[in-house]
């Protein structure tokens, strides 16, 4: 998931710096979201100590 979040942020730099506004917005927010949800369910996994995904 992380790998995932890296890729949109990645798309939403290339967007941004070619001009496509929306886009770089778009890609920017699932970013965010991705990168979130990644760090919660790491949080769960060090609590846990199981191995979550």
């Amino acid at each position: 998931m992380l790998r995932y979040s890296i890729i949109f942020l990645v798309i939403a730099l290339i967007a941004g710096f070619l001009g496509f506004g929306g886009i770089a917005g778009a890609a920017t927010g699932i970013a965010k979201i991705l990168f979130f949800v990644f760090l919660i369910i790491f949080v769960i996994a060090l609590i846990s100590g199981k191995k979550v995904l």
